[in-house]
């Protein structure tokens, strides 16, 4: 026999904490609204004194809990109420906007996906990011020199030629002193998303709950499907690691290892696909010469 505890889960879908809390909070608004206009109510004549309280206290149950829970997110921010980890990460939803951090810039990738149009919304880019970019191009190493000029650079390209909005925020977090933990913060606070390809930014961010959209993911994701048995051509470059095998790569950064390549370096030959090879780092796929 079913006990009525289990026959009622399977009925009714599971609520979202953050959308039951604040049916909690619209539940409480509307019933001291009725307390107060009770009395004022109950002195109207005759039978409209009794229906009327009853009539107006669901009436604003009916309103208000709708609308708290449609705008959940601006209440708990007035309210400023502690939610579980859980709910929170709901809560820090993706809004329109979304976060820039410095790698992302370095990067320069954001140009070219911004052009593509898959931003729809706008950027928000921190005054402290800008700060640790200039920082970084006034550096007396050479390399992080030029790293800093193309972040510094590729901002400037979103400013002229992009449609996206780009929004430098003032906002800091006064007791957070390293880069990361602020964008965390920030991100919560202005219920944004954050943009960045930084594997330890992208870990940390979404443990606290925030939504994080990682560049190299989308590069992976949107990268050709390629299967065993296909032919392609590729140019040997250098040597690999085991005996007799050639490097080669594909115009998106995908290494294809050619077994018993290394007497085409420097020639373009035509390879047959043995296996594809999905690591951390991305996709390798290995090959032999179509001739053999």
């Amino acid at each position: 026999m079913r006990s009525p505890h289990r026959g009622s889960r399977r009925r009714f879908p599971q609520i979202p904490t953050v959308a039951f809390l604040a049916a909690l909070v619209g539940l409480v608004i509307a019933l001291f609204i009725s307390v107060l206009l009770t009395f004022p109510l109950s002195m109207l004549p005759g039978l409209w004194g009794k229906i009327t309280p009853i009539t107006v206290s669901l009436f604003l149950c009916l309103v208000i809990i709708p609308i708290t829970v449609a705008q959940r997110r601006e209440l708990f921010r007035i309210f400023d109420i502690s939610l579980p980890e859980g709910a929170r990460g709901r809560l820090v939803a993706h809004n329109g906007k979304l976060i820039v951090d410095t790698s992302t810039l370095i990067d320069g990738r954001i140009a070219d996906i911004g052009q593509a149009g898959f931003i729809p919304g706008s950027l928000v880019i921190p005054r402290f990011v800008l700060d640790e970019l200039h920082h970084i191009a006034d550096s007396y190493d050479s390399v992080r020199r030029n790293r800093g000029r193309r972040g510094l650079e590729i901002l400037t390209k979103l400013q002229q030629e992009s449609d996206i909005p780009i929004e430098i925020s003032e906002m800091d977090i006064k007791d957070v002193t390293d880069v990361d933990s602020k964008l965390v913060k920030l991100a919560k606070l202005l219920g944004c998303a954050i943009m960045t390809n930084d594997f330890n930014l992208n870990q940390v961010a979404k443990i606290q709950g925030v939504q994080v959209l990682n560049v190299n993911e989308l590069a992976n994701a949107v990268r050709p499907v390629v299967l065993p048995g296909e032919e392609m051509e590729v140019r040997i470059i250098q040597e690999g690691k085991e005996v007799g095998q050639g490097l080669g790569f594909l115009d998106d950064g995908t290494m294809i290892v050619v077994e018993d390549g290394r007497r085409y370096i420097n020639s373009s030959i035509a390879v047959v696909v043995t296996r594809v090879l999905q690591t951390a780092a991305g996709r390798m796929i290995f090959a032999h010469p179509k001739a053999e």
